[in-house]
């Protein structure tokens, strides 16, 4: 039986649970005939790993450094990918062309509506990096009013309104020492790294609303653990990894997997087996 593969890139990837969440949906589907890899590739590396590869192959997931990067080395991308400029998918089709795409976006969109939060009229974004883009792309698709950014730098600030802008949201910056003020919005998308947000755990409010962190690994952060002891919705990066994974295993295979209780369930068990 010949063997259809895809993988995970990226550097470092040996904390990747992409490869965890797309054996439980290919063992799911009964793809006994599909592999899923992860490979530790940086940005020098990437084009020649790329054209290294053979017919077998059905499709990449792309880490940091390299969801910019693949861009100049694919033969298109989606609408979804080119409006934050960032591609985390890379489809092989038929035809032989390389097709980005970004589920990250559209990721984020479905954990919200899986647990309720449909529409919000206002939002608050911790941090500024690609994620922030990504998030922003989803807030224009759920939320009707003011975006608020909190960030550390001025440069950020005109990079997040600029995203605003392309994206068709109405983004507001702060600075990041009035953070704390981010907690009273109706939903807060952190994404920043592991211990940013730490100290703002004691600004909890009485009555949060929903908290989507992206963390992962260590989790809960001390801002989750909080927000969930004040009654706040609260939503994790395994939430996001599972969502968006779905939509990957969708592009790359046809297939979609049923419910996600078997993919969440594959990554809680590699977490809990880290620790």
């Amino acid at each position: 039986m010949s063997r259809i593969r895809a993988a995970v890139l990226g550097s470092p990837i040996e904390h990747s649970l992409s490869p965890v969440l797309h054996r439980a949906a290919y063992q799911e589907l009964g793809l006994d005939d599909w592999s899923y890899d992860r490979f530790e590739i940086d940005e020098a590396a990437l084009p020649g790993f790329i054209a290294g590869l053979g017919p077998e192959w059905a499709g990449l997931s792309l880490t940091m450094p390299l969801k910019r990067a693949v861009i100049a080395l694919l033969d298109g991308i989606s609408d979804t990918a080119a409006s934050v400029e960032t591609v985390n998918t890379v489809v092989f089709t038929e035809d032989g062309r390389k097709v980005g795409d970004n589920t990250d976006i559209p990721g984020l969109v479905s954990a919200l509506r899986e647990r309720g939060v449909e529409k919000v009229e206002s939002a608050a974004v911790l941090g500024a990096g690609a994620t922030a883009s990504s998030a922003l792309a989803a807030l224009a698709r759920i939320c009707s009013g003011e975006v608020t950014a909190y960030v550390r730098s001025a440069a950020r600030a005109a990079e997040m309104r600029e995203w605003g802008e392309r994206l068709g949201v109405d983004v507001r910056t702060a600075d990041w020492a009035r953070a704390a003020e981010a907690l009273n919005a109706p939903l807060v998308i952190a994404t920043t790294p592991a211990g940013a947000t730490d100290e703002l755990s004691a600004a909890v409010p009485a009555t949060p609303g929903t908290l989507f962190d992206v963390l992962y690994d260590p989790w809960p952060t001390p801002l989750a653990a909080a927000w969930t002891q004040r009654g706040g919705k609260l939503l994790g990066g395994l939430d996001l990894l599972v969502h968006q994974a779905v939509l990957q295993v969708e592009r790359m295979t046809g297939r979609t997997p049923g419910p996600l209780a078997a993919m969440r369930a594959a990554g809680e068990a590699a977490l809990r087996a880290r620790h």
